[in-house]
This record gives C-alpha cells, sequence and structure tokens, in this order.
C-alpha cells in the first residue's frame, strides 16, 4: 500500500510533465515588427492602407515644419548675435581710430 501510494503521485507528476502546453509563453516580436507585410494588389489598395499613409505623411510633414521652425528660431539668434558683434567691433574702432588724432 505505501508503495502504490508513493508511485502514483510520481507518475502522475511525470503525465502532468509531459502533457504541459508551451502555449502559456506569450508571443515575443522584435523590435520594429509590425506584423505581415501587405502584399499588392487589392490589400494595398483599401481605404485603411490609404487613411494610414496619409496620417504618416501628415506626422512626417509636422515634425519637418517643427525642425524648420527651429531651425529658423536659431538662425534669428545668430543673426541678433552677430549684429551684436558687428556694433560692438565698430564701437571699438571708432574709439581706437577717434585717439589716434
Amino acid at each position: 500500500m505505501l508503495r502504490n501510494a508513493i508511485i502514483r503521485p510520481a507518475a502522475t507528476a511525470n503525465r502532468a510533465l509531459l502533457t504541459r502546453s508551451f502555449s502559456i509563453a506569450a508571443p515575443r516580436m522584435g523590435e520594429g515588427d509590425t506584423g505581415a507585410p501587405r502584399s499588392g494588389g487589392v490589400a494595398a489598395g483599401d481605404s485603411f492602407t490609404k487613411r494610414e499613409a496619409a496620417q504618416e505623411a501628415l506626422y512626417i510633414r509636422e515634425k519637418e515644419l517643427e525642425k524648420l521652425a527651429q531651425l529658423r528660431k536659431k538662425i534669428n539668434e545668430q543673426r541678433a548675435h552677430l549684429d551684436e558683434l558687428d556694433d560692438h567691433i565698430d564701437k571699438l574702432t571708432k574709439d581706437h581710430s577717434g585717439s589716434k588724432n
């Protein structure tokens, strides 16, 4: 009786290990994976694909406009700084040229 009690749980545990499913592992995607690529033909011209492409183009355009605005701001700041330096140089040259006479 003792042998049966010991053997049965061991056999049950082995059977549980053998029948265990691997479906508990979550599917993992690599960085940048977005799923299956769309094939050409009918799937490439559906309204969802067109809307998605339009939204991507709009997003890219907005980001480029933001970058251009930042560049214009930096250029204006640099121009103002260069104007200040030109004024300072002019003032120094006037002071030095006036003191020699």
